[in-house]
């Protein structure tokens, strides 16, 4: 596996394209790109196996697809065991419902985003889920009115090259 140490402007043009269009051609990104195919190919697998870009997938609109309720949830755990810890990141890994979960400072362990389709499905799998959890000890929940910016794309400025 090859390591990359540092990123080239070439590099950092690279992972500006793939955010914006992941489904653009080797060839259209890398005449955007300013190299030729073969070496932004090369250069494009050389990010994977370094471990840059780590996917490709597709963004879907939830409210498309039928769920519209997005909740930021508080998780307080027991922290008397690593062990116990250990179990209960498993569990929330397994949640299809949970799309994001961090640890965090301050009040509570865990962060989680989670979806539902409306208050009634949420409300049914906190309680039945997340309340179940190994160690939880209190769930606080806050309900996203809408969505000012959502994301996946990184800030690339700092790295100075683009």
């Amino acid at each position: 596996m090859q390591f990359m140490e540092k990123l080239d402007k070439f590099d950092v043009a690279i992972l500006v394209q793939l955010q914006t269009d992941a489904r653009q051609t080797n060839a259209e990104l890398a005449s955007r790109v300013g190299l030729s195919a073969a070496p932004c190919w090369r250069r494009v697998r050389a990010l994977e196996e370094a471990g840059f870009i780590t996917g490709y997938r597709a963004e879907i609109n939830r409210h498309k697809i039928g769920l519209g309720v997005l909740a930021f949830v508080r998780l307080d755990a027991d922290r008397n065991s690593a062990d116990a810890t250990g179990r209960l990141e498993e569990a929330i890994k397994h949640m299809p419902e949970v799309v994001a979960c961090h640890y965090i400072s301050g009040t509570g362990t865990f962060e989680l985003q989670v979806v539902a389709q409306d208050l009634e499905t949420f409300s049914q799998f906190a309680l039945k889920k997340l309340m179940s959890l190994p160690h939880v000890k209190d769930i606080h929940t806050s309900f996203s009115l809408g969505e000012v910016k959502a994301s996946s794309a990184l800030p690339l400025g700092h790295l100075g090259l683009g």
